[in-house]
């Protein structure tokens, strides 16, 4: 990228840049942006279906490439892009995605729900790792034996093992695409499983959240622990960890709840 042309597009940021929900010379979209945010071993395309339907009931939709790099980093990028958003928005995580949006909500005045899906929702100075318990949340087959680890500049990343990725986080679907999610999902810093949480939004904004009743990745045990903990509007699906890809339609009816509710 040459100069100029980078420098033209940090001066367009820096003067686009509104305070949330506020805009010049714009008006509110008439329903909230729906931002999707996707979790460990995953990216943004396995929000597909969802965004298909969402889109076709007229929601305008943004699914951010979480960067997996640590908790504080991660939520704190996607609260960037929050503060980018004029209006008000439905914010939806997955996985270790929920760890984000809980910390990333916090605080933010245009965030009106917040929408779980199989999802960790940590309290404040709690952290991911203590809800992989076999004991306290039975039912999760996701163990470091199944794990692939490779050491990066600045840290440690893993993959779950290509030949065990259908069975643990996603069973109920085809194998020809789980082949294909398995070889391009993307690598998550360990690192995130031991940092802290800090305050949670959940405490200030209404939640909903989509328990997978089949999960091997996440104890279904813990999602309805969360779920119950937060107070939030709960449903369930019988559905792999990636429940939100083969579950495409109730994942977004759940969406278009909230949405509904908090307009």
């Amino acid at each position: 990228m040459n100069t100029h042309f980078s420098t033209r597009l940090t001066q367009g940021a820096s003067a686009a840049q509104p305070a949330p929900g506020h805009s010049p010379g714009q008006q509110p979209a008439a329903k909230p942006t729906v931002v999707l945010v996707h979790g460990a071993w995953a990216d943004s395309s396995g929000w597909g279906g969802v965004i298909s339907k969402l889109e076709e009931d007229g929601y305008p939709v943004l699914a951010v490439a979480n960067p997996l790099r640590g908790l504080a980093s991660d939520s704190a990028y996607v609260r960037s892009i929050l503060d980018s958003i004029d209006g008000d928005v439905v914010l939806v995580g997955h996985s270790y995605g929920g760890a984000v949006i809980t910390n990333a909500a916090t605080g933010a005045g245009n965030v009106k729900a917040l929408v779980y899906t199989a999802a960790f929702t940590p309290d404040e100075g709690e952290i991911i790792a203590q809800f992989n318990d076999p004991v306290t949340y039975p039912g999760a087959e996701l163990t470091p034996d199944s794990l692939i680890v490779r050491p990066y500049p600045g840290g440690i990343d893993a993959t779950i093992a290509p030949a065990r990725f259908r069975q643990i986080f996603a069973a109920d679907l085809p194998a020809r695409q789980t082949d294909v999610m398995a070889a391009t999902q993307r690598p998550t810093n360990v690192a995130v499983l031991e940092e802290q949480t800090g305050e949670p939004a959940w405490k200030t904004i209404p939640s909903w959240y989509q328990v997978s009743n089949q999960d091997k990745a996440l104890s279904p045990v813990a999602q309805r622990f969360f779920a119950e903990r937060m107070g939030a509007h709960t449903t369930s699906i019988n559905a792999s960890h990636a429940g939100y890809v083969s579950h495409p339609d109730e994942t977004a009816e759940l969406i278009e709840a909230a949405a509904g509710a908090t307009s």
